[in-house]
């Protein structure tokens, strides 16, 4: 969207439901910046959205089956999807909503913190702190 501001073309991107992939990528590519490349998915209610992956916009018109249930549910979701581009891989997904609450978007991201499973990494803790009082430590 364009817009004129005294006297100059401005360009101007709108967060609605209708939001298309060209306005949803600034936004996606801050995101994924912010969070140091990890992968970024968004969509608009009522258009596909975008899938930024290592620095660039992979795909302009991109949807996914977790950002389509945080549309309809309007809330966050944590989980590994069964299907799609993410398939098996922690995603949080979030709406986006407008100032009555409804759900105008939907933002997803990897979840990195949900790749460990924090169970796993205490037993594993447990075993390598054991393994260690074991372990010849050298005198100075």
């Amino acid at each position: 969207m364009l817009g004129v501001q005294e006297g100059t073309m401005q360009e101007q991107f709108v967060l609605s439901p209708d939001s298309s992939s060209k306005d949803l990528s600034p936004i996606g590519l801050a995101i994924h910046a912010i969070l140091n490349n990890l992968p970024v998915t968004l969509r608009s209610r009522n258009h596909l959205g975008v899938k930024i992956e290592e620095g660039e916009v992979k795909s302009d018109s991109y949807t996914g089956p977790i950002l389509e249930r945080v549309l309809q549910e309007n809330k966050v979701i944590r989980t590994k999807p069964q299907s799609g581009d993410y398939q098996n891989i922690p995603v949080i997904v979030a709406p986006m909503r407008d100032s009555s609450g409804a759900a105008i978007a939907a933002i997803g991201v990897v979840d990195i913190t949900g790749i460990f499973d924090l169970a796993d990494l205490m037993d594993r803790q447990s075993k390598i702190i054991s393994q260690m009082r074991y372990c010849a430590v050298p005198e100075t």
